[in-house]
C-alpha cells in the first residue's frame, strides 16, 4: 500500500499536465465539430478549434509517455533524471518489441488470430508506461553506484543504469509476449459472457471498464461492446445512424450511462475532495481536481481526475468504479440513450442528440443531478471514514 501511495505521488506531476489539455480539446470540439464528426475545416474559428484539439491531444494521446517519465523520475532517489531516461529506454524497447509488426514476425501464427493481433496493437498504454517507469527507477536506485572494471569504467555509476534497464525491458517483453494476449483474451471472453445480460450486463461492463483503466486492459472490453469484435459495436452502429430495430440490443445502452457519471458525477466527487481536503491543501486540491472536473464535463476526458487518486486511494477507486456500474445499469433501464465518438462529455452529448438512436436526452438533467449528489455523498463519506 505504501508503494502504491508513493507511485500515486509520482504520477501527480504528469497528471497535472492533463486537465488543461482536456479543456483545450473541449473548446476546440465546440469551435470545430468537424474534428469529431468528420468533414472540412473551414473558417478561422474552426481552424482555431482544430488547432486547440490537436494541442490538447498532443499530451492526452501520449499520456502513457508522460507516465513513463513521471514515474521514472518520481520514484528515483533524489528524483534524478537518469531514472526518467532509463524508464524511457524501457518504454521504447517494450513497445517496439511487442508491436504487431515485430510479434507477427517472431510468431507468424499471431497474424492469423485477430484477437491476439488486437491485443498487441494496444500495447502502448498507461500500464506499460507505469511499468516502464518502475523498471527505470528501480534500476536507478539499485545500480546508480555500480563500479565496473577499469576497462569498462566509462559505463560505471549512472551510465550503466539505462543499459541494465534495457536488459530488464527485453526480459519483460518476452514475458509479456505470452502473458499479455492471455489477459486480453480473458477479458474479451468475459465481455462475451455479459453481453446478453441486458442493463445488468451494461453495468458490469462499466464497472470493469473503469476498474481496468490503470492497466490499459479496458481496451479489450471496449472492443467487445463499442466496436464490432463479436457482432455488437454499440458505438459504430449508433454513429452510423441506425436504431435499436437494426440491431439485437438496445442501441446506445453501453455508452449512455457514462454521460451522467462523467458530466456530473466526477464534478460531485471533485467537490467532495475539495471539501474534505486539509486547510493547507485546499488550494492544491482546487487547482487539480476542479480543472479535471471541468475537463470531464466538457469533453469526457477523465484520466486527469482518475490518475490523481487511483494509486493514492485504491479502495476509493473501486468505489468510484462501482458507482459507474450502478449508474450505467440504471440509465440503460430508464431508456436514456446518447452516444459518443470521443467520450461522454457535453460536447458529444450535443452532437449525438440528433441521431436516430438518441432517446430521452432530457433525462440527463435528473440523472446528472442524481449522479452529482450520489458521487458527492459517497466520496465524502468514504474519504472521511
Amino acid at each position: 500500500m505504501k508503494y502504491l501511495q508513493k507511485l500515486g505521488k509520482a504520477l501527480m506531476l504528469p497528471v497535472a499536465c492533463l486537465p488543461i489539455c482536456g479543456i483545450l480539446m473541449g473548446i476546440g470540439y465546440y469551435l470545430c465539430p468537424s474534428t469529431m464528426q468528420g468533414g472540412e475545416v473551414e473558417g478561422i474559428l474552426q481552424q482555431i478549434g482544430f488547432l486547440l484539439v490537436k494541442a490538447g491531444g498532443a499530451l492526452i494521446d501520449n499520456m502513457a509517455i508522460l507516465f513513463v517519465i513521471g514515474v521514472g523520475v518520481g520514484l528515483s532517489e533524489d528524483h534524478d533524471g537518469t531514472g526518467g531516461l532509463a524508464a524511457l529506454a524501457s518504454w521504447l524497447m517494450i513497445t517496439s518489441l511487442l508491436s504487431t509488426g515485430v510479434v507477427t514476425t517472431l510468431m507468424p501464427s499471431i497474424a492469423e488470430d485477430q484477437q491476439t493481433t488486437l491485443a498487441f496493437s494496444k500495447i502502448a498504454n498507461p500500464f506499460i508506461g507505469i511499468l516502464s517507469g518502475i523498471i527505470g527507477s528501480t534500476c536507478y536506485n539499485k545500480f546508480k553506484g555500480t563500479q565496473l572494471p577499469d576497462w569498462l569504467s566509462f559505463f560505471s555509476g549512472k551510465r550503466c543504469v539505462t543499459i541494465i534497464a534495457g536488459v530488464v525491458a527485453i526480459i519483460t517483453s518476452v514475458i509479456l509476449l505470452f502473458v499479455w494476449p492471455v489477459l486480453f483474451g480473458g477479458l474479451v471472453a468475459i465481455g462475451n459472457g455479459i453481453a446478453g445480460m441486458g442493463a445488468i450486463g451494461a453495468g458490469i461492463y462499466a464497472f470493469l471498464n473503469r476498474l481496468l483503466i490503470p492497466t490499459g486492459l479496458h481496451h479489450a472490453l471496449n472492443n467487445v461492446f463499442w466496436f464490432d469484435t463479436i457482432g455488437l459495436g454499440d458505438l459504430s452502429h449508433f454513429w452510423a445512424g441506425e436504431t435499436s430495430a437494426d440491431v439485437t440490443w438496445s442501441l446506445g445502452m453501453y455508452m449512455s450511462g457514462f454521460f451522467p457519471c462523467m458530466m456530473f458525477g466526477i464534478p460531485g466527487a471533485a467537490l467532495a475532495m475539495i471539501h474534505t481536503a486539509k486547510s493547507n491543501k485546499k488550494k492544491v486540491a482546487i487547482g487539480l481536481v476542479a480543472s479535471a472536473a471541468v475537463c470531464s464535463f466538457i469533453c469526457g476526458v477523465t484520466e486527469p481526475f482518475e490518475f490523481a487518486f487511483m494509486f493514492l486511494a485504491p479502495g476509493l477507486y473501486v468505489v468510484y468504479a462501482l458507482l459507474y456500474g450502478i449508474f450505467v445499469a440504471v440509465t440503460a433501464w430508464l431508456g436514456f440513450r446518447a452516444g459518443f465518438s470521443f467520450s461522454a462529455g457535453a460536447t458529444d452529448l450535443l452532437f449525438s442528440a440528433s441521431l436516430p438512436a438518441a432517446a430521452k436526452t432530457w433525462m440527463i438533467i435528473p440523472l446528472g443531478i442524481a449522479a452529482f449528489l450520489v458521487f458527492y455523498v459517497v466520496f465524502r463519506f468514504a474519504i472521511v471514514k
